[in-house]
């Protein structure tokens, strides 16, 4: 046999697969999966590709299997959720903000309760304050992907679904502020540099500014030049938008902050709709599959076992504080109750936010990390789920669920 192995050129016998068969295999295992929960079950093809990422996890085989985010995970993930927060940046209409001031008191409003009600709940419930508002911190912002993914694949449009991105955009900064001041406030407990504990989020959000603002301007004159339309310009623009990423990873930027912030300036100071493919197109929409699998692998039984009891009492808190925040001010900016309960399921999922942030943590204060990671990787996977469903459904309460295509509409007809 060894002959025979020599003579084909093998460089080991038996020939055993390599890192490059068994993520093309998970791949297809996550596209065929999604195709299935949604054709056969209704459900949004994202829940299909989190399963994938599950059945990983629950097997040992999920990113945090190591004890820490693999560095080429996290750069898929950080490119998957740059495309999805450009995208959902660029349709965030600030006019519309400064002319409905309480709908912008809501985003604060709910934010903020999320953040109170969450931290003063585990606290009560006998988690120490540290552990406590670290995790109100994490799950401050919504997950983008997911609300992002499954509102434009069920093509969902109305007062509701434009609130659930301007809303999504906006707690997204204010979780990333927040986050930064708490690695602050860390650094200042360690070190007792007040001046680093400062400076370090001034940094992040002014310079994360500057790059959006340089990656705006730059797609708009790509924009004015190129049919977006096309798939070699559509390349293009997602080059400018990785480049972007890679400096803001270079000079310890928001990566999340930069495409966000860049899709919202360019949005705003153009007159020009602009429109191209959903994702950037396939090499886009790989990234995103991808990005809802290692999601979804991003837990351990151990932490699951540990911490599911305290994940969902903070599911629980937040939902709620949320639903009394936005159902308070919603006769005020222009929507009723029953669409203010349909908007805070909507907020409900976090995911791929909380991921990047809390390995942030992990980076930069491992301790700190390890008391948080039995609660924030068993919130990601009770979640991981449920969310994309809560958004669905949300979004059939607020009567803006659009599942059908016109060609589909139309066959049904004959």
């Amino acid at each position: 046999m060894n002959d025979f192995a020599n003579f084909l050129q093998f460089s080991s016998w038996p020939p055993r697969p390599d890192w490059l068969f068994w993520a093309s295999l998970t791949m297809v295992a996550a596209g065929v999966l999604g195709e299935f929960v949604n054709r056969r079950l209704g459900l949004p093809r994202v829940v299909g590709y989190s399963v994938v990422g599950m059945v990983l996890a629950a097997l040992g085989h999920g990113i945090f299997a190591n004890g820490a985010l693999d560095a080429r995970l996290r750069l898929v993930v950080d490119l998957a959720l740059a495309l999805l927060l450009f995208e959902m940046g660029s349709r965030v209409n600030l006019r519309w903000l400064r002319n409905n001031k309480a709908l912008l008191g809501a985003s604060a409003a709910e934010a903020l309760a999320s953040f109170v009600v969450v931290g003063i709940g585990l606290m009560l419930l006998g988690v120490s304050p540290l552990v406590a508002f670290s995790c109100a911190v994490l799950t401050m912002a919504s997950s983008a992907a997911v609300v992002g993914r499954v509102g434009a694949e069920l093509r969902a449009a109305g007062q509701v679904s434009e609130r659930m991105l301007a809303l999504t955009s906006l707690n997204t900064i204010y979780g990333v502020l927040a986050h930064k001041l708490l690695l602050g406030w860390l650094a200042l407990d360690q070190k007792g540099d007040w001046l680093e504990a400062v400076a370090q989020p001034l940094y992040a959000f002014i310079g994360s500014i500057i790059v959006a603002a340089l990656l705006a301007r730059l797609t708009a004159n790509l924009m004015r030049r190129l049919d977006l339309r096309n798939e070699n310009s559509v390349l293009m623009l997602l080059g400018l938008v990785l480049v972007a990423l890679s400096v803001a990873r270079v000079l310890n930027l928001s990566t999340l902050l930069v495409p966000l912030l860049a899709g919202m300036i360019l949005r705003n100071t153009t007159e020009r709709p602009w429109v191209w493919p959903r994702h950037f197109g396939t090499a886009g929409g790989v990234l995103v599959l991808m990005l809802f699998v290692a999601v979804g692998s991003a837990w351990t039984l151990q932490a699951l076992a540990t911490g599911a009891v305290l994940a969902l009492a903070l599911l629980l808190l937040r939902l709620l504080a949320k639903a009394l925040a936005l159902t308070g001010m919603a006769r005020l900016s222009g929507i009723d109750a029953r669409q203010g309960i349909a908007l805070a399921v909507c907020l409900s999922p976090v995911s791929g936010t909380m991921l990047v942030l809390f390995s942030e943590v992990q980076l930069h204060h491992p301790q700190t990390a390890a008391l948080l990671a039995p609660v924030i990787l068993s919130t990601i996977a009770l979640m991981e789920l449920v969310g994309p469903i809560a958004v669905q459904w949300g979004l059939r309460l607020a009567g803006e669920h659009h599942p059908e295509t016109p060609v589909v509409k139309e066959a049904a007809k004959r």
